[in-house]
C-alpha cells in the first residue's frame, strides 16, 4: 500500500482512440490525473512488446487502462514487478485482466458505476416511450401526414399503472429502478441473489423469472454475460410475454434467444428494443432490421461525448484515493468475478 502523499509512477494501457475519448483530443483531461500521480509521457500503452513498453513496464505502480488495453498476463507482470494496481476507465476488466493479476493481488478499480448512470438513463428513457408507443405512432403520423383521433387511442398504451420488470439487479439495473420511483409503474425484479427484503428496499416486488416476463409489459434485461447466462432470456419466456409487451436489452445479446426473439417481433407479437445483438453488428439481411416494431440502436447507451469526462474524473479520483493510501472506493473484488460482467 502507497504511503500518504505518495505520487505512483502510472502508466495508460488502452487503445489511442480510447485514450482520445476518455481524456480529450488534446489528451487534456490528463493534467488532472498527472497531479495526483507520476504519469509516464505519451504515447499510450497500446502493445506491452517493445522496448519502450518494457522500459515504461519496469517502472510501472499503477496502470491506468482502458478500452483496448492488451492482456495483462504474466509476461506483463514479469515485465512490471513494481505493478500494484490497476484502476480500469470503463466497466468490465474481463478482456484484459488475466488470472494472474489476481494471483499477484493486485488491486483493481473499474469505471462501471458511472458507466452505469448513461446506460440507465437509455432504459428508463425506453421504458417510457414503449409505454406511449412513441416511436410508431411517429412512424404513422410521418406516413399519414394527418392527425390522428387521439381520443380513440388504446387504453393498453401509456404508462400509468404500467409493470416494468427488471432482470438483474446489476449497478445498471439498481440505477433504472431508482430512476423510476418518480413514475406511477409497478416494478417487478428477477434476481436470484437479492432476497425478498433487499429487493423491496430497492423498490420493486422480487418474482421468478418465468412471472417476471407473464406479467411485465416492458422486461429490462441487465443481466451480465456469463456461462450461465447466455441464452437465459429462452423462447419459452418470450412467449409468456402479453402480446405487444416490450423487451429492452441493454446488457449482452448473447444473453436473448436472438432467433427466437426475432421469429416473436417478427410476427408482431412482441416489441423490441435492442442496444446490443449477437453478434455486433447485425449481418446487414438480418430481419430484425426489417421490423418495423423493433428499435436498434448501435451499442450507444454507455458513456459517449461528454459522458467520457465522468469516466476520467472517477478514475482520477481512483488514483487520488490510491495514492493517498485510502484505496479503491470502487474496487473490483476477485470473489465477485463470476457474478459481473
Amino acid at each position: 500500500m502507497p504511503t500518504a502523499r505518495h505520487r505512483p509512477r502510472t502508466a495508460l494501457a488502452m487503445s489511442r482512440d480510447a485514450a482520445t475519448a476518455v481524456f480529450g483530443p488534446g489528451h487534456e483531461g490528463l493534467a488532472a490525473l498527472a497531479a495526483v500521480c507520476d504519469l509516464a509521457p505519451p504515447p499510450v500503452l497500446d502493445d506491452f512488446a517493445g522496448d519502450r513498453a518494457r522500459a515504461v513496464l519496469a517502472d510501472t505502480e499503477l496502470l491506468v487502462t482502458g478500452w483496448g488495453c492488451p492482456p495483462v498476463d504474466a509476461a506483463v507482470l514479469d515485465a512490471a514487478p513494481r505493478l500494484r494496481a490497476v484502476a480500469h476507465t470503463a466497466g468490465s476488466v474481463r478482456q484484459h485482466l488475466t488470472e494472474a493479476c489476481w494471483e499477484r493481488g493486485l488491486e483493481v478499480s473499474s469505471a462501471a458505476a458511472a458507466n452505469a448512470l448513461p446506460v440507465a438513463e437509455y432504459t428508463v428513457a425506453m421504458i417510457l416511450l414503449a409505454g406511449k408507443r412513441v416511436l410508431e405512432r411517429a412512424r404513422d403520423y410521418r406516413a399519414a401526414r394527418a392527425p390522428e383521433n387521439w381520443l380513440r387511442t388504446d387504453r393498453t398504451l401509456g404508462n400509468y399503472g404500467r409493470t416494468v420488470g427488471i432482470c438483474s439487479a446489476s449497478l445498471i439495473g439498481r440505477r433504472v429502478i431508482e430512476l423510476l420511483r418518480p413514475y406511477d409503474l409497478r416494478v417487478l425484479l428477477y434476481d436470484p441473489y437479492v432476497d425478498t427484503a433487499g429487493a423491496e428496499a430497492l423498490g420493486a416486488r422480487p418474482v421468478g423469472l418465468r412471472e417476471l416476463f407473464e406479467e411485465s409489459d416492458t422486461v429490462s434485461v441487465h443481466t451480465p454475460l456469463l456461462p450461465e447466462t447466455r441464452g437465459l432470456v429462452s423462447r419459452e419466456l418470450l412467449a409468456a410475454m402479453r402480446p405487444g409487451a416490450t423487451l429492452v436489452n441493454t446488457a449482452r445479446g448473447a444473453v436473448v434467444d436472438q432467433d427466437a426473439l426475432t421469429e416473436a417481433v417478427a410476427a408482431g407479437r412482441v416489441h423490441a428494443v435492442l442496444d446490443v445483438t449477437e453478434p455486433e453488428v447485425l449481418p446487414p439481411g438480418h430481419p430484425l432490421w426489417d421490423c418495423e416494431n423493433a428499435l436498434i440502436t448501435p451499442h450507444l447507451a454507455g458513456s459517449q461525448g461528454n459522458e467520457w469526462q465522468r469516466l476520467a474524473d472517477l478514475t482520477t479520483a481512483e488514483v487520488a484515493r490510491w495514492a493517498a493510501g485510502d484505496g479503491f472506493a470502487h474496487p473490483v473484488r476477485r470473489e465477485r468475478l463470476a457474478f459481473l460482467a
